[in-house]
């Protein structure tokens, strides 16, 4: 069968989506915060373009399953560690028939670190004034044979400028044919960049996604990558390709394995898997320690946690 969304289904998940993010009262530029750069406005308007599109796509599928699910968008500001505006962001969250529940966030924030922190970034040892914005997304979805995702992108600047980010597929029952698409559409997007940044990051997801006291992966990979800097078009370009590499493929995979019937045995087994993936959140996960150390707002920083886990 085939599952391709129907013109008038995605135009119809873009327009919800369109519709309830003009009723989201979103804190532009930082809520008080320092005036934006051309980059830094370049940076969060890519994010927040690429948030709306996801939405509407993961919506559209939510329609194709017979769901009228539509993210639930909540703004949120931050205060910095002087007392004054920090920026903020907003928090789009769907539980839906397909996507039993996903969080995409996007977040501008700037101020200064907190000392102890600020030694521990780079760039702000001496001034710990700082900017960032990204994107993040996780999503769990209710057949557990269609994979759990997480992606992000972000940049951020001190007294120096870099993104990082990343994306990689967990599946409590992997497959095969899903894991080799989804390394082959990030492997694309490297290639179109630089021929070394596939091996370097697919290898830095297998070492970063890792649970060293199970000594047993997250999932079966993607990229990550860190700290490219010095070439702003170069490495903003590569950041956007990662965004459309994801939009790209994921979709794909979840449309290919919504539909498949599962046992008692299979959600037992995805709820174990989970409890993996909610240890490497709150144990190891660099965003997670980011968004708790500069005052982020908790709810969206938790997003990432599954509705349902299991420890045995």
């Amino acid at each position: 069968m085939d599952r391709t969304a129907p013109r008038e289904v995605v135009a119809e998940g873009r327009l919800a989506f369109s519709q309830n993010l003009r009723r989201a009262a979103l804190p532009r530029n930082g809520s008080g915060m320092t005036a934006l750069d051309d980059q830094q406005q370049a940076a969060r308007d890519w994010f927040e373009s690429l948030r709306d599109r996801i939405c509407a796509a993961f919506e559209a599928i939510e329609r194709e399953a017979g769901s009228d699910a539509a993210f639930i968008l909540t703004p949120w500001e931050r205060t910095d560690v002087d007392g004054g505006a920090g920026g903020g962001g907003v928090r789009a969250q769907l539980t839906g028939r397909v996507f039993e529940k996903v969080g995409v966030n996007v977040s501008t924030v700037g101020g200064q670190f907190a000392p102890e922190f600020a030694a521990t970034i780079p760039g702000a040892e001496a001034d710990p004034s700082f900017y960032a914005t990204g994107i993040s997304l996780v999503a769990h979805m209710a057949n557990p044979h269609v994979p759990a995702v997480h992606m992000n992108t972000r940049f951020l600047t001190t007294t120096k400028r870099w993104f990082g980010g990343g994306a990689d597929l967990n599946p409590a029952t992997p497959y095969d044919e899903d894991t080799a698409a989804f390394h082959a559409r990030l492997r694309a997007a490297c290639a179109a960049h630089d021929p070394t940044f596939y091996p370097r990051f697919s290898k830095w997801a297998e070492e970063y996604f890792w649970l060293p006291h199970r000594g047993v992966p997250r999932g079966v990979g993607g990229i990550f990558y860190d700290h490219l800097e010095g070439h702003f078009d170069a490495h903003f370009a590569f950041t956007r390709e990662v965004g459309e590499a994801f939009l790209d493929v994921f979709p794909q995979i979840v449309r290919k394995r919504m539909d498949m019937p599962f046992s008692d045995e299979d959600m037992e087994r995805l709820l174990e898997f989970r409890g993996r993936y909610v240890e490497f959140n709150l144990l190891y996960d660099r965003g997670t320690l980011f968004g708790l150390k500069t005052g982020g707002n908790i709810d969206a920083i938790l997003m990432s946690l599954p509705p349902l886990a299991k420890w045995t």
